[in-house]
């Protein structure tokens, strides 16, 4: 059971970690560990049953061979400026470059030629400048959307690809607990998933971790546990707003996805847009804690007649309390339970007037719900009102870049969070404070996305290979 490395999760930055060191015919002896199942076997029973049924013993939209990308709207985000803060670790000129080589290995993958975001320099300068008239900034950024039914495609491809050149993938894995000898990595204690039993170890020189959000909360206990060095990281907690296609189509035309950062007052913490979906539509996931969020994708083909996008609300703590992912999660349990487990979801009107929403008003209204099993509530009984006021307030600067966004008939899911993990302490080689021990993605707290996964991935295997030189 030894290994020259081994990597902890099939996301996008682990993935990629494997895929880099194989084109290079590096030899490197590789077991890469996965909790959940290989991408063909992914599928979630929703699309029969039309309601979710809470699978066990982990949600397949977010577990499994490349992570919640596989089922996500698939947007590649080709720009420096967007997905965390990388660039802040190795430089921008160097993820500039990094963007260019992930890019073509997706492309070579099938992902669509097409970039959406670019040219139209006249028009962006026109949505520009009605962002700065209501206080927002506007980041340009070229998306690659890749489409979720093409998303899964794509990583079937590579999948197959890793297996068929030698790769051990181990489906259904868990990985519980690494094996620490005098502050050096010596492997992982992993388990079956389903029922944690048959623990196992494996051995190497290098433990590579590509855990993605979901795996922020284990991550952050194995840290403090192994006095790995790490900071408390962001929790982004928020709503996913859904209007029909004619409010957003100026936007949708030129961007594609309109990336906006406000900081509305009273209280001046950063809001943001992220995630939008033209065309798309609104979806829920589950963590292993029974929580239910809200999120949304976009397919290639299938298109509804809604955009949805996720308006988004920073949290960061200090003393007394420095636990952002434990926040998050009592917003959400708090949201669960008002929904009866369910995502809720609220008219922008109703918000307005002091009331909850009821289903015969989502009957009547022009925006119908792409998520058909959301139960119509009171967001405001669940959401800080902080973070709620925050949010009313950047809709209000957003009707001033897209009129008619702050409609009576605009519609809040909730909750969408974001549980980034406690940003872990790397060096520009991603090694962590335990001597072989790195950190990749979304887990390390370095990276927001697919895109910025990727090529960390890829930057951990050239530096790899260029061990050897």
């Amino acid at each position: 059971m030894k290994y020259d490395v081994v990597i902890a999760g099939a996301g996008p930055s682990g993935i990629f970690t494997a895929l880099e060191l194989v084109k290079n015919n590096s030899q490197k002896k590789i077991l890469l560990v996965e909790k959940g199942k290989s991408i063909e076997k992914r599928s979630c029973p929703k699309d029969k049953t039309k309601e979710c049924v809470h699978c066990k013993p982990y949600c397949n939209i977010t577990t499994g061979f490349s992570g919640a990308g596989a089922f996500s709207d698939g947007k590649l985000s080709l720009s420096s400026h967007v997905g965390g803060d990388l660039p802040d670790l190795i430089g921008y000129d160097v993820v500039e470059e990094l963007i260019k080589y992930t890019d073509e290995i997706y492309l070579k993958f099938g992902a669509d030629t097409k970039v959406e975001g670019v040219g139209n320099s006249e028009d962006v300068k026109g949505i520009r400048r009605k962002a700065i008239e209501a206080g927002l900034k506007l980041v340009d950024c070229p998306i690659r959307h890749l489409g979720t039914e093409k998303a899964q495609e794509i990583y079937l491809k590579i999948e197959q690809y890793l297996i068929s050149n030698g790769v051990e993938i181990r489906f259904n894995t868990l990985a519980k607990d690494f094996i620490v000898e005098d502050n050096s990595i010596k492997g992982l204690v992993i388990a079956n998933s389903t029922n944690h039993d048959t623990e196992k170890e494996v051995y190497a020189e290098k433990v590579i971790v590509c855990a993605g959000r979901k795996g922020a909360e284990w991550l952050k206990e194995l840290c403090v546990k192994h006095h790995i060095n790490h900071s408390a990281g962001t929790v982004d907690i928020g709503v996913r707003v859904e209007v029909r296609n004619e409010v957003m189509e100026e936007v949708n035309n030129i961007l594609y996805e309109s990336k906006l950062i406000g900081y509305p007052l009273p209280f001046k913490n950063k809001v943001r847009t992220f995630c939008q979906n033209p065309g798309g539509f609104v979806s829920q996931e589950n963590y292993d804690n029974d929580l239910a969020v809200v999120n949304g994708h976009s397919y290639k083909n299938l298109k509804s007649s809604n955009t949805n996008l996720a308006i988004l609300c920073s949290h960061n703590f200090s003393k007394p309390f420095n636990e952002p992912i434990k926040y998050g999660i009592k917003v959400a349990e708090l949201t669960n339970m008002l929904g009866n487990g369910h995502i809720i979801v609220q008219r922008y009107g109703d918000i307005l007037e002091g009331k909850r929403t009821w289903q015969k008003e989502l009957n009547q209204s022009n925006v119908i719900p792409t998520l058909s099993d959301a139960v119509a509530g009171d967001l405001t009984s669940a959401i800080p009102y902080r973070t709620m006021v925050n949010l009313l307030n950047f809709i209000e600067q957003m009707n001033k870049v897209v009129p008619g966004f702050a409609s009576v008939e605009t519609l809040l899911y909730g909750p969408e969070i974001k549980f980034y993990s406690n940003k872990i302490n790397i060096d520009d080689k991603f090694e962590t404070n335990i001597k072989g021990l790195y950190c990749l993605g979304d887990s390390s707290g370095w990276t927001r996305g697919l895109m910025m996964a990727s090529l960390m991935g890829v930057r951990m295997a050239k530096n790899i290979l260029n061990e050897k030189k």
